[in-house]
């Protein structure tokens, strides 16, 4: 029996939209999602499935191998985020240069959980994935893998405390959350005001050569140029979340969830004091980056 024949095509397209869930977050690309659940139609159409048992579990297993060998394919190629895209892409991330599909795609899953399963290695992101996001169990998972119970188990387990973090939380680093949660609420809503409560008046913002594009950093000084800086960076807030950047509470932009662009803060009491951007792509995969909550 063949896949032409209906009512294998009416099974296939029934489990087309879980397949897609689960390929675009262990991708990252709802467009790549698309190419690897192709991928598994292909390889779908060509094989005489009237012996499986289990259909969802039987394309599950396909679309994870296809994901896996993609994912590892891209390590090997060390593909840099956003390649293609010249600096002053940073400034213009408001323009329709990406697909709105993609964009909204990204924003449901959320921006900051997207870039920490990027930080993942290919085997912690399927375990991960298909386990803590899908529900599926690690037995299936090792068969998918072809590693043991055991394995996968440890997989899952590397994985989740790399996206949760390791550090306890504390009244101070809650204080200093809601205050980085603050100055982006305020960014995106082009809240001047509200910025100026949130900075010190001494306040020291520094950006690396990468953010301004000119071959040199920028440095402001004092809280009506920092929180001018801020107001015009509105347009690029849509694509910013919150996340743990070396333990600390920072903002991460992340068009499509591709990590471009780190904002950590320094603070004095409740007051923000500085402010550092870093776009240079060393430096960014360099941080150590957890969910926030």
């Amino acid at each position: 029996m063949t896949v032409q024949d209906s009512p294998l095509l009416d099974l296939f397209e029934a489990e087309r939209p879980r397949l897609r869930a689960q390929a675009c977050r262990m991708l990252g690309s709802s467009a790549e999602a698309d190419d690897a659940v192709q991928e598994v139609w292909l390889r779908f159409d060509r094989t005489d499935v009237s012996e499986v048992q289990n259909l969802a579990a039987w394309l599950t297993t396909v679309l994870s191998r296809v994901c896996l060998n993609l994912l590892r394919a891209r390590q090997t190629r060390r593909k840099q985020p956003l390649e293609g895209h010249t600096v002053d892409w940073l400034t213009a991330v408001d323009e329709n240069r990406i697909p709105q599909e993609e964009v909204e795609w990204a924003e449901s899953v959320g921006l900051a959980m997207l870039v920490v399963l990027d930080r993942l290695t290919p085997a912690e992101r399927i375990a991960f994935v298909l386990h803590d996001m899908f529900d599926v169990a690690f037995s299936d998972i090792a068969h998918t893998m072809q590693r043991s119970v055991t394995a996968v188990r440890q997989l899952a387990s590397r994985a989740r405390a790399k996206v949760r973090g390791g550090q306890v939380r504390t009244a101070d680093r809650d204080r200093r959350r809601a205050a980085v949660e603050a100055y982006l609420t305020a960014t995106r809503v082009g809240d001047f005001a509200a910025l100026l409560t949130l900075l010190d008046p001494e306040i020291e913002l520094r950006a690396d050569a990468t953010v301004t594009g000119t071959g040199k950093p920028l440095t402001l000084h004092g809280a009506l140029a920092v929180a001018k800086s801020a107001v015009a960076a509105t347009p690029r807030a849509r694509h910013t979340a919150l996340a743990l950047v070396d333990g600390s509470p920072a903002l991460v932009m992340a068009p499509l969830g591709r990590l471009s662009l780190v904002i950590q803060f320094g603070f004095l009491g409740p007051a923000i004091t500085t402010v550092q951007i870093t776009a240079d792509r060393d430096r960014l995969r360099t941080f150590t980056i957890a969910l926030a909550g």
